[in-house]
């Protein structure tokens, strides 16, 4: 079953990846699929041993990523998993867990399975009715023989440290690999032939065959899909119109194949749009106003009481928390003959102020300080320079030397929305690569020392050093963590024009694309003047694709107007190629930002200097 036939069936309908994995993009572009990318957040926390079978697992994982980001649109889910001798192999968390993992698979046949969820969603007279159709696909790989030698030569290049069952088939890992039984693409990524045939059993069975009617009545998840109509039918019925049907979604390969509009006379995606800002600006007055740590510190209040703590008035309330139950961000439960409000699973992880990976910080300054901005994005495309004079009556200056800033609150309100930031992607970050080799890393603009933080933690070989402006490190104590790794100091600077501490790893987490090309050059000049051959250089930043398409977060983003810009990780690289950086590694984190590791290499090596750019670059998209 080919695709082609059937891409002229999902006309109307949007197609979206639910992962920035370069393995699953390639696999679809190349099919001729045209889509977006949308990360699912449900974390893999299913207690495996509650499964009969692997594809019980990653089926039902799947099912759980599609549902997570049905929520937001409809998607098509997949989850990426290896299994031996009746085990789970998923992401090594270091290398002697590659080790082990590689060891297990040597000389043995293993199988790789893939399960996907898609979940249909039509829009009815009077309500949404939804079905879900999910398969699994099983390859057997069979390993060579390894030796001590090439496993750990295997390991030291990096590639297995980010890869399901600790390789890459399509990379360095292939030459592992003694022969495969079944679809190759499948181990790759994707079980491309089978998607397809499920598709067409979609869209060209009658109305009423067992692809279009799926009952799932004792399905743990077919509840769930069915239970986010209930209480809020309009709100989710307006988030479906608004532009999705179909959708497949997944965080660490998964793919997606979103909205199928049930009139194609309306432009569902573009209401969804006009209507985009009033869930912006609900989320950030919800989170203003406290609704959220008022919800966490009593599990469940009336609307009345939840007006009273807010000290608003009980009509605004109201429809405030029924926007907010529309939007996924509460929910509204029956209790003794009246309505109850509570926070969602998601609102408490992320919304709640003192949550540990809350995003209310970055929330609030999203609300005060972007909002503003963009209320005059007309201005800002016409005249190509940022709005800050027009929004808050002043130019845009240094946020710690401008005096808007010259409160502490204020000051304390910007490094919080950065210590959101941190707090959610750190780990990520920090356990994108393998580190071993450093002992001392720098996080240059480091802030808070979040991210440092995480980076300790992930390496107990690792120190190191926060260097900031002296006003930031002064004010760090109100974000330092109860129990402070002794690991992690603090240096006051300016980047700029201050020497750098010396160390063998430099760390620009969200740096880059905020900076003029004339400032990078003075920033880089320098790293590359305190770098020996070797050193390293961590760049955590969103990555745009090469045809600057997606992600639309970047590009949404740099209509602030800043002087910087957002960057593919072909500019990135050519951009640090220019101070003697070289890439070595790039890991799609499917969290708010990506990874990619540079190392400094040794002028005097001409054959490194003319032969490593392009490879590497190749190499790391494989990853």
């Amino acid at each position: 079953m080919l695709l082609n036939p059937v891409i002229s069936k999902l006309s109307g309908k949007l197609v979206v990846l639910a992962s920035a994995s370069p393995r699953r993009l390639e696999i679809l572009s190349n099919a001729g699929l045209r889509f977006e990318v949308v990360p699912s957040w449900f974390k893999e926390t299913l207690d495996k041993s509650l499964f009969k079978s692997p594809y019980d697992y990653a089926v039902e994982t799947a099912k759980q990523k599609a549902l997570e980001v049905a929520h937001r649109m409809p998607f098509v889910s997949c989850l990426y998993l290896y299994t031996v001798d009746g085990l789970i192999l998923e992401k090594p968390t270091d290398k002697q867990d590659a080790y082990r993992m590689l060891s297990r698979l040597s000389g043995k046949e293993h199988s790789v399975f893939t399960g996907v969820a898609i979940v249909l969603c039509h829009d009815k007279s009077s309500d949404t009715d939804y079905k879900v159709v999910d398969f699994y696909e099983e390859t057997k790989v069979k390993f060579a023989e390894l030796s001590e030698e090439m496993l750990w030569e295997y390991i030291n290049s990096g590639e297995p440290m980010d890869k399901a069952g600790g390789y890459g088939i399509q990379a360095l890992g292939g030459m592992l690999v003694e022969y495969v039984k079944g679809d190759f693409l499948n181990v790759v990524g994707f079980p491309l032939n089978h998607f397809c045939k499920q598709l067409g059993l979609i869209f060209n069975s009658p109305p009423e065959s067992p692809a279009h009617k799926i009952k799932r009545e004792s399905d743990e998840a077919w509840s769930l899909v069915n239970s986010l109509s209930e209480g809020a039918a309009n709100g989710e019925v307006e988030l479906l119109e608004n532009g999705k049907d179909v959708s497949q979604s997944s965080m660490q390969e998964h793919i997606v194949i979103g909205p199928e509009c049930s009139r194609q006379d309306i432009p569902h995606s573009i209401v969804s749009l006009l209507d985009g800002f009033k869930a912006s600006k609900t989320l950030f007055t919800a989170s203003k106003l406290k609704v959220f740590d008022v919800l966490n510190s009593s599990n469940s209040l009336t609307l009345e009481e939840v007006a009273g703590q807010i000290n608003a008035s009980v009509l605004g309330t109201e429809r405030l928390l029924e926007a907010a139950v529309s939007l996924g961000l509460l929910e509204r439960v029956k209790q003794q003959n009246t309505s109850v409000y509570r926070n969602t699973e998601q609102a408490s992880r992320f919304l709640v102020s003192e949550s540990p990976e809350s995003l209310n910080g970055y929330i609030l300054h999203c609300n005060d300080m972007v909002w503003p901005l963009f209320s005059h994005l007309e201005n800002a495309v016409r005249e190509g320079t940022s709005q800050h004079e027009l929004a808050f009556g002043k130019k845009n200056e240094d946020v710690f030397q401008d005096a808007y800033y010259s409160k502490d609150e204020v000051k304390i309100r910007f490094m919080d929305a950065m210590h959101s930031i941190a707090r959610v992607t750190g780990k990520d970050v920090a356990t994108a690569f393998d580190l071993s080799p450093y002992k001392t890393a720098c996080d240059i603009g480091g802030c808070t020392g979040a991210m440092a933080y995480e980076f300790t933690k992930a390496h107990p070989g690792l120190s190191v050093i926060v260097f900031d402006l002296p006003q930031v490190i002064e004010m760090r104590r109100h974000f330092q963590p109860k129990e402070a790794d002794d690991r992690v100091s603090f240096v006051a600077g300016d980047f700029f024009k201050d020497d750098l501490p010396k160390a063998d790893l430099y760390i620009l987490a969200r740096i880059l694309h905020d900076w003029s090309d004339e400032k990078l050059d003075v920033l880089l000049s320098k790293l590359s003047k305190m770098c020996t051959p070797g050193c390293g250089l961590l760049v955590s930043e969103i990555l745009l694709d090469e045809e600057r398409k997606s992600p639309s977060r970047a590009l949404l983003q740099a209509l602030s107007m800043t002087e910087g810009k957002q960057r593919s990780p072909t500019e990135y690289s050519d951009l640090l190629q220019k101070h003697g950086f070289t890439l070595k590694h790039i890991n799609h984190t499917d969290n708010l930002l990506d990874a990619m590791l540079f190392v400094k290499e040794d002028p005097n090596d001409r054959r490194t200097l003319l032969g490593c750019s392009s490879a590497s670059i190749e190499t790391a998209e494989l990853e």
